[in-house]
């Protein structure tokens, strides 16, 4: 005798459950605004039976391009519950990045701004009307179940052909458990999101905190440091996330306003390493309980590293999270030796399968079960794991690899320099060179940086020229976009 399978839960039925068990407690909040769990359910009810209502069919692809606002929260909750997938889209994009994304993804409806309009795609506009439609709109009514994709996010910005991996919400669950496990979240905390929503770290960490009955706390971007600070102690958060380009700029700023993020439970960064001099000051000077998160868009946690083991291990980006196996493989897919170069890759119960209507995009990225972020990196012999940078960013000098983060962190070991980025430099005599670009905190010399590197690389590590700028190209994310920086530079 064979038992029927359970059709996998919508993570939306734990929002019912919270109504029902914690009616009161305080849900969403946004300034003064306030929604408790009973509030929060049905508003998200609502919203999911006037997609339906609108023709939206469970399994279709809904984008979201609204600003950060308690809106957004429950449209993610409500494309949710209705059993659609949720396609997150930056409102600030331009129309041909959003038509791009919505074409290729097939979107069957566009949430957007109230006189938004993308060509080609059926948009739903978030004002006025759609908030008397949706208060009219009967909630009691039977919603599907699980057992299909949850979001769809994308790994490599909008130009060019869109990638995104399909998690289903079994797969973010998963995901969840590990911001359990490893990064302090949980039902009697307080999280402070402080980076846009459209940013899969934002998105993610804000739905399972509602998922496990946390209160989260929107404080979007644009701030300063020390308005931060404020809502910190106004909002008695105890965790927040920060990436490392607005945790660069706190450490900028006068340490003095920003006393009350030492109180945090958590305070991380995600989205790219920090070097070992930053991770210090980040714990002196802002909060002793930091932690660097390394993750990835299509598979979730990779590792951390503990405000502990930065003492010992801070050049590391720390041990795998929960339930994930991380190895470091040579060309032909098997492991290296501890201590060795090669490309990182993982497995888990939260990795994607693959891209979304693009199987061929993912041929190289997954394989057979493990997912190849495109990282390179060593571990040590206590487990712990270095990155040395992107594999598409390795320098070949005259034969020799060369890891860019490795000289990156020589840069940014100096007080001088807010920011720096490492790429390689079209040369016919050996093939690449190396330049740098750099962000200062205060002026200095390019040759004094120069002679700095002599002092820490080898001779062929050292670049050919570093050029000074204001900022560096970055996308949403926060991630240097090396390209831009590449194409400023004329072959040698």
């Amino acid at each position: 005798m064979t038992t029927a399978r359970q059709p996998q839960a919508n993570l939306a039925d734990q929002l019912s459950l919270h109504a029902r068990q914690r009616p009161t407690k305080p849900a969403l909040v946004y300034g003064q605004q306030v929604l408790d769990y009973r509030t929060l359910e049905l508003a998200v009810r609502q919203r999911a039976a006037r997609l339906l209502d609108l023709g939206v069919q469970p399994g279709q692809i809904v984008g979201i391009a609204l600003r950060d606002s308690m809106e957004h929260v429950l449209m993610l909750w409500a494309v949710t519950r209705a059993g659609a997938t949720i396609l997150p889209m930056d409102c600030r994009w331009t129309e041909s990045e959003q038509q791009n994304l919505t074409r290729h993804f097939e979107a069957a409806a566009v949430m957007v701004e109230p006189g938004a309009s993308i060509a080609g795609a059926r948009c739903i506009e978030v004002g006025e009307s759609w908030q008397a439609q949706v208060a009219a709109t009967d909630a009691e009514r039977e919603f599907a179940d699980g057992e299909r994709g949850l979001t769809l996010s994308l790994s490599s910005g909008t130009t060019g052909r869109p990638k995104g991996p399909m998690a289903t919400h079994q797969k973010f669950s998963n995901r969840f458990w590990t911001h359990w496990v490893d990064l302090g979240f949980g039902s009697r905390e307080t999280y402070l999101n402080a980076t846009p929503l459209y940013f899969g770290g934002g998105r993610a960490f804000t739905m399972s905190t509602l998922y496990v009955g946390g209160t989260v706390v929107l404080f979007p971007p644009p701030y300063d440091p020390a308005q931060l600070a404020v809502e910190v102690a106004r909002s008695e958060a105890t965790i927040l996330f920060l990436v490392p380009t607005l945790l660069r700029r706190l450490l900028d700023a006068d340490p003095a306003p920003l006393a009350p993020l030492k109180r945090l439970k958590t305070l991380i960064s995600s989205g790219s390493a920090l070097t070992g001099w930053e991770r210090r000051r980040i714990r002196e000077d802002l909060c002793p309980n930091f932690l660097e998160y390394y993750s990835s868009t299509e598979g979730g946690g990779v590792s951390v590293l503990s405000a502990d083991d930065q003492l010992q291990h801070g050049e590391s980006v720390g041990r795998p999270v929960f339930g994930v196996e991380v190895q470091v493989v040579g060309d032909d897919h098997h492991p290296v030796p501890v201590g060795q170069v090669g490309r990182i890759r993982y497995r888990g119960p939260a990795v994607a399968d693959g891209f979304h209507l693009d199987p061929e995009a993912g041929k190289d990225a997954f394989r057979e079960g493990w997912f190849y972020p495109g990282d390179l990196g060593n571990f040590d012999d206590e487990g712990f794991l270095f990155l040395k940078g992107r594999a598409k960013d390795m320098i070949i000098r005259g034969g020799i690899n060369l890891y860019p983060q490795e000289i990156e962190t020589a840069l940014l070991n100096e007080a001088s320099v807010a920011d720096a980025a490492v790429v390689g430099w079209p040369s016919r005599e050996f093939d690449e060179e190396v330049a740098a670009f750099v962000v200062l905190r205060e002026p200095v010399d390019p040759a004094e940086l120069l002679a700095l590197c002599r002092r820490r690389l080898a001779p062929y590590k050292v670049p050919r020229q570093i050029f000074v700028v204001d900022e560096l190209p970055r996308n949403a994310g926060g991630k240097v976009l090396k390209p831009d920086l590449v194409k400023r530079l004329a072959p040698l």
